[in-house]
């Protein structure tokens, strides 16, 4: 069931994997947002194998990307790269959640989409930023919990820091992330 229809109309490019991205366009899609999961060939996201599995693939995966379309292509040859330059011409929208660099790498950093489409906004969601001391670091829900201080102000009084039954860090960057394109539109 759709949310609404205030993003109908707003295509949006997903290159996200795991939960903050998965979270932040599936906010968009229920929205109304039309919402294109871009992966890469052969495993695609990891979120698909993630466990409890459904008849085909993870329930988290099924759940995170309902209402979407998705498409495979490989970023790291030529076809690949201008098939999304194409893609990037007809959206509003592109997430990524690669770390800091990967896309420049690519021949795919902001100048190069923004020379396609001049109106396209992106969104990178990364653990620690794009710039700055910890941002090459990987970063996962717990990572963050950990080091925010959550895991201490859960659990018993006095024990050993304890995580929170749910992502409640990837669902709260994924949130943030969405409410950012949605000021940005």
């Amino acid at each position: 069931m759709l949310l609404g229809q205030a993003l109908n109309g707003i295509a949006v490019l997903d290159l996200t994997r795991l939960v903050p991205g998965g979270f932040c366009s599936l906010v968009l899609a229920d929205l109304g947002a039309d919402v294109l999961k871009i992966e890469e060939p052969g495993r695609g996201d990891y979120l698909r194998t993630f466990p409890p599995l459904g008849n085909t693939q993870s329930r988290l995966f099924t759940a995170l990307n309902r209402g979407k379309r998705s498409l495979t292509l490989n970023l790291k040859h030529e076809h690949g790269r201008e098939l999304l330059l194409d893609l990037v011409q007809r959206a509003d929208v592109l997430i990524e959640s690669f770390r800091p660099g990967v896309l420049a790498r690519l021949g795919l950093d902001f100048a190069a989409l923004h020379s396609v489409n001049p109106r396209l906004i992106v969104c990178a969601i990364s653990g620690f930023g794009q710039q700055g001391p910890l941002c090459d670091l990987p970063a996962y829900d717990l990572v963050v919990q950990a080091m925010s201080g959550l895991m201490a102000g859960t659990g018993e009084e006095g024990g050993a820091p304890l995580k929170t039954g749910e992502s409640m860090a990837d669902l709260i960057a994924g949130l943030f992330a969405s409410w950012s394109i949605m000021a940005a539109l």
